[in-house]
């Protein structure tokens, strides 16, 4: 079976607040850990809203420190909001407090709008260093006792570099580095393929990673019925034009007939943009799941799980693990 790992925004839904939602990705690592689940990654975001994982690495403190043997990571930091230096102390740090269990997934992108950045006091030309400030993360990881400066604790701290990317330098980057790959296909699938393609026929061995590894997003929504999922699904595409529409939202709840309610073109923004997504029944999500393997050839998926009430977003869990046994 392909292994399966789960990427959580921790959703603050429409009426909750960010106690609840952060509860609620705690219950559902449990579940994912429970069930058997690769990884269970949060992402940074800000000035999202629905989104309460903006603190990545307290919130990943907090899941590892509630479960016990699924790895637990972010996907991701946004290296350009950060110094590397710091992000080498926290991840150190976790990594010191649950060893083995902590992944560190990079991105370039800002995870924030301009104003955020600002915010932030980080220059928006930042991700243009990204591969450097990748390097220079990688270095002080690496234990240099003579080192006028180290990372305490970090250095020498067993922690996987991940490369994120939605383009294909993210793909020659994590190539070059000889470093796992994870690309964005669950809300930027315009150069999936490409990507994949390009970061095997790049791949350069390293020491940690001798083989290449590609790890896909996808969205999967399993229900009890075909109707059940497509409507829960809503949430996400409302949530997705919202965003478009410059005016992001809390998760909202899910309605019935959307695509009636849409112009032609935000219906055409909605096919494309959520294309790499899964929805239906047991049955229907084993189909689709080993579809899209097939046509990818991705080593691992994360699966995105945003549903409005919390117990059908732990039954989806459930039900799409069940559809991937025997894949």
């Amino acid at each position: 079976m392909v292994p399966l790992s789960v990427l959580d925004l921790s959703p603050i839904v429409e009426g909750a607040t960010a106690s609840q939602a952060l509860a609620n990705s705690l219950a559902l690592a449990q579940h994912a850990e429970r069930l058997g689940f690769q990884r269970y990654w949060v992402a940074e975001h800000h000035n999202f809203p629905g989104v309460a994982s903006a603190a990545t690495a307290v919130v990943i403190a907090h899941l590892a420190g509630h479960t016990s043997r699924i790895r637990v990571g972010a996907g991701g930091i946004m290296l350009p909001n950060h110094a590397p230096y710091v992000i080498a102390e926290q991840f150190g740090t976790l990594e010191a407090l649950f060893p083995g269990r902590i992944d560190l997934g990079l991105g370039r992108a800002p995870g924030s709008d301009l104003l955020a950045q600002h915010a932030l006091r980080r220059d928006p030309r930042s991700a243009d260093r990204f591969g450097e400030d990748v390097l220079e993360l990688m270095r002080w990881f690496r234990d240099e006792p003579g080192a006028p400066v180290r990372a305490v604790p970090g250095a020498g701290a067993d922690v996987p570099l991940w490369i994120l990317g939605s383009s294909l330098f993210g793909a020659q980057l994590a190539a070059r580095l000889g470093l796992p790959f994870a690309f964005a296909s669950h809300f930027a699938p315009a150069q999936l393929l490409d990507a994949v393609t390009l970061y095997r026929s790049q791949f350069r061995p390293s020491a940690r990673q001798p083989q290449p590894h590609v790890m896909l997003g996808l969205n999967v929504i399993a229900a009890d019925s075909e109707e059940e999922a497509r409507y829960l699904f809503s949430s996400i595409e409302q949530a997705f034009i919202a965003l478009r529409r410059g005016t992001p939202r809390p998760l909202p709840r899910p309605v019935a007939g959307l695509t009636q309610q849409l112009s032609a073109e935000e219906r055409a923004l909605l096919s494309f943009t959520l294309q790499c997504s899964v929805i239906g029944t047991v049955e229907g999500v084993r189909r689709g799941l080993a579809q899209f393997v097939e046509r990818t050839g991705a080593d691992e998926l994360i699966l995105t799980c945003q549903v409005f009430e919390h117990d059908k977003r732990m039954r989806s869990l459930t039900l799409t693990h069940q559809a991937a046994q025997g894949l």
